[in-house]
């Protein structure tokens, strides 16, 4: 019986370079092909067998051979790149007494990997470690990267996911967008990046939050509110009033004012009537919108 294993093992061998072989001869290329040869191969094969590309050779089954045969030889290639090689012989052991450490003598540590001292042991574990670790990574890239079949079949998946978040559809929007400027480091250089946020107390509580940041965003970009006009528009009408006024009293004479004077007076006061009540509108306007009540008229 032991005399068979590496008979075995050489069977076991043979089958495994028949098994990539097959691999090769499935993507339509040689043995001696490299890794770029086989991806190019697969790429233009994919290409014609996907369900989805309407090619007369389309098929679902020969797409998921070939796409499973790219996967072998991409381990493959994968494995000879860190120096790991399929050696059959190695693999399967030949339990003669002779060459069988005794049970309390097998490494406990490190999951038994390597020979030598602790230390030596030690980094030999810490490497293949590294490697899976690699290998794991490298499965779970390409596993996210090429969708499989059922994925590339089936429509209406991603709007399925955000189909609960839909209520808030512009909150969830400007919430990527933001993490999206986040990771591109957009953020990174603000002018108040690391500095305190500004006092925003001062402002009027009479007046909303929406009004004051409106106002604010106006005034940063060169445009005034309405009340700051409205008070300036209110100075030139009483400034031109009082001008009108000292004119037409310029031309009576000194008090007490003859009957004459007097009648062209009033008669002056009531052209100004209307622009007096234009004014009394604009101020009563301005005491309603100014943010501030010690601005108030």
């Amino acid at each position: 019986m032991l005399a068979n294993r590496p008979a075995g093992a050489a069977s076991l061998g043979r089958i495994y370079r028949k098994f990539l072989l097959k691999c090769y001869h499935i993507l339509g290329v040689n043995e001696q092909s490299d890794q770029n040869t086989v991806r190019q191969a697969y790429l233009t094969l994919v290409k014609k067998l996907h369900p989805d590309s309407g090619h007369p050779e389309a098929s679902a089954e020969r797409f998921q051979e070939v796409d499973t045969a790219f996967r072998i030889l991409q381990e493959k290639f994968a494995k000879a790149r860190r120096g790991i090689v399929e050696d059959m012989h190695e693999q399967v052991k030949v339990y003669d007494i002779k060459h069988t450490a005794p049970q309390h003598r097998q490494y406990l540590s490190f999951d038994g990997v390597g020979f030598g001292t602790p230390a030596q042991r030690q980094k030999q574990y810490q490497a293949v470690r590294a490697a899976k670790a690699q290998e794991r990574v490298l499965e779970h890239r390409l596993s996210k990267a090429q969708a499989s079949e059922a994925a590339l079949m089936k429509k209406g998946d991603y709007f399925k996911k955000h189909e609960i978040k839909t209520k808030y559809g512009y909150d969830r929007v400007v919430e990527d967008l933001i993490q999206e400027a986040m990771s591109r480091g957009d953020f990174s250089n603000l002018s108040g990046f690391g500095k305190p946020l500004p006092d925003h107390q001062s402002q009027n509580p009479y007046v909303d939050f929406t009004t004051h940041k409106i106002n604010k965003i106006m005034l940063d970009n060169g445009f005034t509110p309405e009340w700051i006009t409205l008070h300036k528009d209110i100075r030139e009408a009483v400034d031109a009033l009082k001008d009108d006024l000292r004119r037409v009293r310029s031309k009576l004479g000194p008090l007490p004012l003859t009957v004459r004077e007097e009648q062209q007076w009033e008669r002056c006061l009531e052209e100004q009537v209307d622009e007096v009540s234009k004014i009394n509108k604009m101020i009563d306007k301005f005491n309603l919108i100014v943010p501030m009540m010690n601005k108030q008229m």
